[in-house]
Protein backbone atom coordinates (compact mmCIF):
# COMPACT_ATOMS: atom_id res chain seq x y z
CA UNK A 1 0.00 0.00 0.00
CA UNK A 2 1.33 3.37 -0.83
CA UNK A 3 1.69 6.03 2.36
CA UNK A 4 -1.70 7.90 2.02
CA UNK A 5 -3.53 4.53 1.58
CA UNK A 6 -1.63 2.83 4.51
CA UNK A 7 -2.49 5.88 6.87
CA UNK A 8 -6.55 5.71 5.69
CA UNK A 9 -6.63 2.40 6.58
CA UNK A 10 -5.40 2.93 10.29
CA UNK A 11 -7.51 5.58 10.62
CA UNK A 12 -10.31 3.31 9.23
CA UNK A 13 -9.44 0.63 11.90
CA UNK A 14 -9.71 3.17 14.41
CA UNK A 15 -13.13 4.58 13.15
CA UNK A 16 -14.27 1.14 12.98
CA UNK A 17 -13.28 0.44 17.11
CA UNK A 18 -15.11 3.33 17.83
CA UNK A 19 -18.20 2.98 16.13
CA UNK A 20 -18.69 -0.76 16.21
CA UNK A 21 -16.21 -1.90 19.37
CA UNK A 22 -13.79 -4.17 17.69
CA UNK A 23 -10.46 -4.36 18.22
CA UNK A 24 -8.42 -2.07 16.18
CA UNK A 25 -5.28 -4.85 17.70
CA UNK A 26 -7.23 -7.71 16.64
CA UNK A 27 -7.78 -6.90 13.14
CA UNK A 28 -4.09 -5.93 12.22
CA UNK A 29 -3.46 -9.27 13.83
CA UNK A 30 -6.21 -10.86 11.56
CA UNK A 31 -4.91 -9.17 8.79
CA UNK A 32 -1.59 -10.27 9.52
CA UNK A 33 -2.59 -14.11 9.93
CA UNK A 34 -4.27 -13.35 6.29
CA UNK A 35 -1.17 -12.07 4.58
CA UNK A 36 1.14 -14.86 6.36
CA UNK A 37 -1.16 -17.63 4.87
CA UNK A 38 -1.19 -15.83 1.74
CA UNK A 39 2.71 -15.51 1.17
CA UNK A 40 3.12 -19.44 1.87
CA UNK A 41 0.93 -20.28 -0.34
CA UNK A 42 2.62 -18.19 -3.11
CA UNK A 43 6.02 -18.99 -1.77
CA UNK A 44 5.97 -22.43 0.02
CA UNK A 45 4.72 -23.54 2.84
CA UNK A 46 7.77 -24.26 4.64
CA UNK A 47 8.77 -20.58 4.86
CA UNK A 48 10.10 -19.22 8.19
CA UNK A 49 8.81 -15.94 7.72
CA UNK A 50 6.49 -13.46 9.70
CA UNK A 51 4.30 -10.50 8.40
CA UNK A 52 3.77 -7.19 10.54
CA UNK A 53 2.18 -4.34 9.77
CA UNK A 54 3.57 -1.14 11.24
CA UNK A 55 1.33 0.11 14.10
CA UNK A 56 2.19 3.94 13.18
CA UNK A 57 2.45 3.51 9.09
CA UNK A 58 0.26 0.61 8.26
CA UNK A 59 2.95 -0.26 6.15
CA UNK A 60 3.38 -4.04 5.40
CA UNK A 61 6.78 -5.85 5.42
CA UNK A 62 7.42 -9.63 5.35
CA UNK A 63 10.27 -10.38 7.58
CA UNK A 64 12.16 -14.02 7.09
CA UNK A 65 14.12 -15.60 10.52
CA UNK A 66 17.22 -18.20 9.84
CA UNK A 67 19.73 -19.24 11.82
CA UNK A 68 23.15 -18.64 10.29
CA UNK A 69 25.55 -21.94 9.62
CA UNK A 70 29.06 -23.50 8.30
CA UNK A 71 28.56 -25.06 5.21
CA UNK A 72 28.65 -28.38 6.12
CA UNK A 73 25.48 -27.71 8.78
CA UNK A 74 23.22 -25.55 5.68
CA UNK A 75 20.18 -28.22 5.51
CA UNK A 76 16.87 -26.65 5.18
CA UNK A 77 17.80 -23.35 3.16
CA UNK A 78 14.22 -22.30 5.01
CA UNK A 79 15.51 -22.05 8.37
CA UNK A 80 19.37 -21.88 7.79
CA UNK A 81 21.10 -19.48 6.04
CA UNK A 82 24.83 -19.84 5.06
CA UNK A 83 27.42 -17.29 7.09
CA UNK A 84 28.89 -15.91 4.05
CA UNK A 85 25.64 -15.13 2.99
CA UNK A 86 24.48 -13.48 6.33
CA UNK A 87 27.01 -11.66 6.43
CA UNK A 88 26.53 -9.68 3.54
CA UNK A 89 23.06 -8.65 5.60
CA UNK A 90 24.90 -8.22 8.66
CA UNK A 91 28.15 -7.62 8.45
CA UNK A 92 29.26 -8.93 12.01
CA UNK A 93 27.23 -12.28 11.71
CA UNK A 94 28.28 -15.39 12.82
CA UNK A 95 27.58 -18.90 13.19
CA UNK A 96 24.71 -19.53 15.56
CA UNK A 97 23.16 -16.30 15.39
CA UNK A 98 19.37 -16.13 14.23
CA UNK A 99 18.84 -13.31 11.37
CA UNK A 100 15.72 -11.24 11.12
CA UNK A 101 15.56 -9.87 7.91
CA UNK A 102 12.77 -8.38 5.42
CA UNK A 103 12.15 -9.76 2.27
CA UNK A 104 11.32 -7.92 -0.86
CA UNK A 105 8.50 -8.77 -2.12
CA UNK A 106 6.83 -5.71 -3.52
CA UNK A 107 4.26 -7.59 -6.03
CA UNK A 108 3.05 -9.88 -2.70
CA UNK A 109 2.09 -6.72 -0.83
CA UNK A 110 0.12 -6.24 -3.74
CA UNK A 111 -1.40 -9.22 -4.21
CA UNK A 112 -1.63 -10.47 -0.89
CA UNK A 113 -3.84 -7.18 -0.21
CA UNK A 114 -6.65 -8.19 -2.82
CA UNK A 115 -6.24 -12.10 -1.86
CA UNK A 116 -6.74 -11.41 1.69
CA UNK A 117 -9.29 -9.26 1.53
CA UNK A 118 -12.60 -11.57 2.68
CA UNK A 119 -10.51 -12.94 4.82
CA UNK A 120 -10.05 -9.71 6.91
CA UNK A 121 -13.71 -8.84 6.01
CA UNK A 122 -14.64 -12.22 7.83
CA UNK A 123 -12.20 -11.54 10.28
CA UNK A 124 -14.02 -8.57 11.41
CA UNK A 125 -17.48 -9.59 11.35
CA UNK A 126 -16.14 -12.47 13.74
CA UNK A 127 -14.46 -9.74 16.04
CA UNK A 128 -17.59 -7.88 15.82
CA UNK A 129 -20.04 -10.56 16.62
CA UNK A 130 -17.52 -11.44 19.43
CA UNK A 131 -17.97 -7.90 21.07
CA UNK A 132 -21.46 -8.02 20.59
CA UNK A 133 -21.85 -11.34 22.37
CA UNK A 134 -19.73 -10.22 25.40
CA UNK A 135 -21.35 -7.28 25.62
CA UNK A 136 -24.96 -8.17 25.63
CA UNK A 137 -23.91 -11.38 27.48
CA UNK A 138 -23.35 -9.46 30.88
CA UNK A 139 -26.27 -7.50 30.58
CA UNK A 140 -28.20 -11.00 30.36
CA UNK A 141 -31.10 -11.51 32.86
CA UNK A 142 -31.74 -7.58 33.32
CA UNK A 143 -33.49 -5.05 31.89
CA UNK A 144 -32.41 -2.61 28.62
CA UNK A 145 -33.99 0.17 27.03
CA UNK A 146 -33.79 1.09 23.15
CA UNK A 147 -35.28 3.05 20.78
CA UNK A 148 -38.43 1.96 18.11
CA UNK A 149 -36.98 2.17 15.06
CA UNK A 150 -39.75 0.31 13.16
CA UNK A 151 -42.68 -2.13 12.90
CA UNK A 152 -42.37 -4.59 10.22
CA UNK A 153 -45.89 -6.10 8.30
CA UNK A 154 -45.60 -9.19 10.91
CA UNK A 155 -45.85 -6.91 13.94
CA UNK A 156 -41.78 -7.51 14.76
CA UNK A 157 -40.51 -4.53 16.68
CA UNK A 158 -36.98 -3.62 15.91
CA UNK A 159 -35.31 -1.96 18.50
CA UNK A 160 -31.98 0.12 18.74
CA UNK A 161 -30.40 -0.82 21.75
CA UNK A 162 -26.39 0.45 21.92
CA UNK A 163 -26.50 1.20 18.19
CA UNK A 164 -27.48 -2.73 17.27
CA UNK A 165 -30.97 -3.31 16.27
CA UNK A 166 -33.03 -5.59 17.74
CA UNK A 167 -35.99 -7.52 17.27
CA UNK A 168 -38.69 -7.94 19.51
CA UNK A 169 -41.10 -10.69 18.15
CA UNK A 170 -44.87 -10.94 18.87
CA UNK A 171 -44.55 -14.09 20.87
CA UNK A 172 -42.94 -11.32 23.74
CA UNK A 173 -45.29 -8.96 23.45
CA UNK A 174 -47.04 -7.46 25.70
CA UNK A 175 -51.02 -7.25 24.42
CA UNK A 176 -51.38 -3.88 26.37
CA UNK A 177 -48.20 -2.08 25.13
CA UNK A 178 -48.98 0.14 22.11
CA UNK A 179 -45.81 0.76 20.36
CA UNK A 180 -44.75 3.63 18.38
CA UNK A 181 -41.78 4.49 16.25
CA UNK A 182 -39.16 6.77 17.65
CA UNK A 183 -40.35 5.92 21.45
CA UNK A 184 -38.18 4.83 24.02
CA UNK A 185 -38.86 1.02 25.49
CA UNK A 186 -37.93 -1.28 28.42
CA UNK A 187 -37.35 -4.79 27.62
CA UNK A 188 -36.06 -7.67 29.35
CA UNK A 189 -32.92 -9.39 28.15
CA UNK A 190 -33.71 -13.35 28.47
CA UNK A 191 -30.92 -14.84 26.51
CA UNK A 192 -28.11 -14.12 24.58
CA UNK A 193 -26.44 -17.38 22.41
CA UNK A 194 -23.59 -17.82 20.34
CA UNK A 195 -24.44 -19.23 17.53
CA UNK A 196 -22.24 -19.33 13.48
CA UNK A 197 -23.46 -16.14 12.80
CA UNK A 198 -25.45 -13.31 14.86
CA UNK A 199 -25.86 -13.73 18.56
CA UNK A 200 -29.09 -15.07 18.98
CA UNK A 201 -30.56 -12.32 21.16
CA UNK A 202 -33.71 -12.44 22.69
CA UNK A 203 -35.68 -9.92 24.23
CA UNK A 204 -38.87 -9.65 26.31
CA UNK A 205 -42.20 -7.17 27.28
CA UNK A 206 -44.42 -10.18 28.20
CA UNK A 207 -41.28 -12.17 30.49
CA UNK A 208 -41.84 -12.77 34.20
CA UNK A 209 -38.60 -11.26 34.61
CA UNK A 210 -39.25 -8.23 33.35
CA UNK A 211 -42.02 -7.10 35.90
CA UNK A 212 -39.26 -8.96 38.60
CA UNK A 213 -36.68 -6.59 37.40
CA UNK A 214 -38.95 -4.04 37.61
CA UNK A 215 -39.81 -4.55 41.67
CA UNK A 216 -36.18 -4.85 41.99
CA UNK A 217 -35.50 -0.86 40.66
CA UNK A 218 -38.94 0.62 42.43
CA UNK A 219 -38.33 -0.92 45.31
CA UNK A 220 -35.18 -0.74 47.25
CA UNK A 221 -35.78 -3.14 50.08
CA UNK A 222 -36.08 -5.75 47.10
CA UNK A 223 -32.70 -4.59 45.92
CA UNK A 224 -30.88 -4.39 49.52
CA UNK A 225 -32.55 -7.87 50.58
CA UNK A 226 -34.68 -6.62 52.78
CA UNK A 227 -37.90 -8.15 50.64
CA UNK A 228 -37.31 -11.02 48.72
CA UNK A 229 -39.25 -11.71 45.90
CA UNK A 230 -40.10 -15.72 46.19
CA UNK A 231 -42.13 -16.05 43.13
CA UNK A 232 -44.05 -14.42 40.20
CA UNK A 233 -46.95 -15.34 37.83
CA UNK A 234 -48.15 -13.13 34.96
CA UNK A 235 -50.08 -13.20 32.51
CA UNK A 236 -49.10 -9.71 30.29
CA UNK A 237 -50.61 -6.88 29.97
CA UNK A 238 -53.43 -8.46 31.92
CA UNK A 239 -52.40 -9.29 35.70
CA UNK A 240 -50.25 -10.70 37.40
CA UNK A 241 -49.05 -12.06 40.99
CA UNK A 242 -46.03 -11.17 43.06
CA UNK A 243 -45.39 -13.26 46.08
CA UNK A 244 -42.67 -11.84 48.93
CA UNK A 245 -41.19 -12.44 52.02
CA UNK A 246 -39.27 -10.85 54.73
CA UNK A 247 -37.54 -12.10 57.62
CA UNK A 248 -37.81 -8.68 59.54
CA UNK A 249 -41.15 -9.44 60.62
CA UNK A 250 -41.53 -5.81 61.89
CA UNK A 251 -41.31 -4.48 58.24
CA UNK A 252 -44.35 -4.01 56.39
CA UNK A 253 -43.58 -5.80 53.57
CA UNK A 254 -46.98 -5.20 51.31
CA UNK A 255 -46.74 -1.31 52.55
CA UNK A 256 -42.85 -0.91 51.30
CA UNK A 257 -43.63 -2.68 47.80
CA UNK A 258 -46.62 -0.24 46.87
CA UNK A 259 -44.81 2.39 48.14
CA UNK A 260 -45.83 6.40 49.80
CA UNK A 261 -49.62 6.81 48.45
CA UNK A 262 -48.88 4.43 45.78
CA UNK A 263 -46.08 5.75 44.31
CA UNK A 264 -43.91 2.61 43.72
CA UNK A 265 -46.29 -0.13 42.59
CA UNK A 266 -47.48 2.59 39.98
CA UNK A 267 -44.60 3.82 38.83
CA UNK A 268 -44.32 -0.31 37.74
CA UNK A 269 -48.05 -0.23 36.54
CA UNK A 270 -47.84 2.38 34.24
CA UNK A 271 -44.15 0.89 32.93
CA UNK A 272 -46.89 -2.07 31.84
CA UNK A 273 -49.26 -0.10 31.06
CA UNK A 274 -51.92 -0.65 33.35
CA UNK A 275 -51.59 -4.02 34.12
CA UNK A 276 -52.68 -5.29 37.82
CA UNK A 277 -50.63 -6.64 39.90
CA UNK A 278 -51.51 -8.36 43.66
CA UNK A 279 -48.90 -8.51 46.47
CA UNK A 280 -48.78 -11.64 48.26
CA UNK A 281 -47.07 -12.34 51.52
CA UNK A 282 -45.53 -15.58 51.02
CA UNK A 283 -46.50 -18.69 53.36
CA UNK A 284 -44.29 -21.42 54.46
CA UNK A 285 -46.77 -23.86 55.03
CA UNK A 286 -48.89 -24.51 51.50
CA UNK A 287 -52.61 -23.97 52.84
CA UNK A 288 -51.95 -20.58 54.12
CA UNK A 289 -49.92 -19.39 50.86
CA UNK A 290 -52.50 -21.00 48.53
CA UNK A 291 -55.10 -19.10 50.86
CA UNK A 292 -53.48 -16.20 50.32
CA UNK A 293 -52.48 -16.15 47.04
CA UNK A 294 -56.33 -16.79 46.55
CA UNK A 295 -57.37 -12.80 47.27
CA UNK A 296 -59.35 -11.23 46.49
CA UNK A 297 -61.48 -13.89 47.74
CA UNK A 298 -62.00 -15.11 51.08
CA UNK A 299 -61.36 -19.00 51.73
CA UNK A 300 -62.96 -20.82 54.15
CA UNK A 301 -60.18 -23.75 53.90
CA UNK A 302 -57.72 -25.32 52.01
CA UNK A 303 -57.01 -29.33 52.29
CA UNK A 304 -53.55 -30.38 50.38
CA UNK A 305 -54.01 -33.82 48.67
CA UNK A 306 -51.55 -36.93 48.57
CA UNK A 307 -51.27 -36.02 45.07
CA UNK A 308 -50.16 -32.57 45.77
CA UNK A 309 -53.45 -30.98 44.68
CA UNK A 310 -54.89 -27.75 46.86
CA UNK A 311 -58.39 -28.72 47.40
CA UNK A 312 -60.18 -25.32 48.42
CA UNK A 313 -63.25 -24.31 50.05
CA UNK A 314 -65.06 -21.20 49.29
CA UNK A 315 -68.46 -20.11 49.74
CA UNK A 316 -70.29 -19.72 47.13
CA UNK A 317 -70.46 -15.66 46.93
CA UNK A 318 -66.62 -16.32 46.61
CA UNK A 319 -66.31 -18.83 43.90
CA UNK A 320 -66.38 -15.86 40.85
CA UNK A 321 -63.26 -13.83 42.77
CA UNK A 322 -61.50 -17.27 43.27
CA UNK A 323 -61.92 -18.26 40.08
CA UNK A 324 -61.37 -15.20 38.16
CA UNK A 325 -62.59 -13.70 35.21
CA UNK A 326 -61.83 -16.44 32.39
CA UNK A 327 -59.95 -18.74 35.30
CA UNK A 328 -57.26 -16.23 35.29
CA UNK A 329 -57.26 -15.62 39.16
CA UNK A 330 -56.65 -19.56 39.99
CA UNK A 331 -54.34 -20.49 36.87
CA UNK A 332 -51.84 -17.46 38.41
CA UNK A 333 -52.55 -18.87 41.70
CA UNK A 334 -51.46 -22.50 40.14
CA UNK A 335 -48.31 -20.84 38.59
CA UNK A 336 -47.57 -19.06 41.30
CA UNK A 337 -47.42 -21.30 44.12
CA UNK A 338 -46.64 -24.14 41.79
CA UNK A 339 -49.47 -26.29 42.85
CA UNK A 340 -52.56 -27.93 40.97
CA UNK A 341 -55.28 -25.60 42.68
CA UNK A 342 -58.95 -27.51 42.96
CA UNK A 343 -61.78 -24.89 43.98
CA UNK A 344 -65.06 -25.88 45.58
CA UNK A 345 -68.22 -24.53 46.97
CA UNK A 346 -69.10 -25.40 50.23
CA UNK A 347 -72.79 -24.57 51.88
CA UNK A 348 -72.68 -23.27 55.17
CA UNK A 349 -75.35 -26.36 56.08
CA UNK A 350 -75.40 -29.29 58.13
CA UNK A 351 -74.91 -31.91 54.74
CA UNK A 352 -72.47 -29.41 52.14
CA UNK A 353 -73.10 -29.44 48.77
CA UNK A 354 -69.61 -29.08 46.80
CA UNK A 355 -69.20 -28.28 43.13
CA UNK A 356 -66.14 -28.97 41.55
CA UNK A 357 -64.59 -25.70 39.32
CA UNK A 358 -63.43 -27.70 35.99
CA UNK A 359 -60.20 -26.20 33.95
CA UNK A 360 -58.92 -24.23 36.18
CA UNK A 361 -55.27 -24.90 35.51
CA UNK A 362 -55.01 -25.45 32.17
Amino acid sequence: MKAKDSKNFLEALTELEKEKGVSKESVLEAIEMAMLAAYKKNYGEDENVEVIIDRESGDIKVFETKTVVESEDFVDPNMQILLEDAKIIKKKSKVGDVLKFEVDCENFRRNAIQNGKQIVIQKVREAEREYIYERFKEKEGNIISGIIRRIDTKRNIFVEIDGIELILPPTEQSHSDIYRVGERLKVYLISVEKTSKFPKILISRKSEGLLRKLFEIEIPEISSGLIEIKSVAREAGSRAKVAVHSKDVNMDTVGACIGQKGARIKNIIDELNGEKIDIVIWKETPEEFVSAALSPAIVESVEMQEDGTARVMVEQSQLSLAIGKNGQNARLVARLTGMRVDIKVVEKTQKCETEEVENINE
